[in-house]
């Protein structure tokens, strides 16, 4: 699983009949302190999330076991909103 943030969307008319009505998102994965890194992927949104939300994204073979992507050509998909993070500090313990 990765964590990252919807940092767009993209928009495709035309597409494999298996992919009508798949909203896909621009996702940018992140660090833990939510900084970003470089690498991004585009995922099939299986929950409603928007622009600017964290979110957690399964890839390669996980992304087809959701109701929404299941026996689809899906190499990534978003399957949880992130309401918040608790990281423990090593240092702190």
């Amino acid at each position: 699983m990765v964590l990252g943030k919807v940092v767009g969307t993209v928009w495709s008319t035309r597409k494999d009949e298996n992919l009508i009505g798949s909203k896909f998102m621009i996702v940018r994965h992140l660090n833990l302190d939510l900084t970003e890194k470089e690498s991004f992927n585009i995922a099939v949104d299986s929950v409603g999330s928007g622009v600017g939300e964290i979110v957690i994204m399964a890839t390669g073979s996980s992304a087809r076991q959701t109701n929404i992507t299941k026996n689809k050509p899906i190499d990534a998909v978003i399957m949880a909103i992130v309401d918040k993070l608790d990281i423990s500090n090593s240092e702190d313990s």
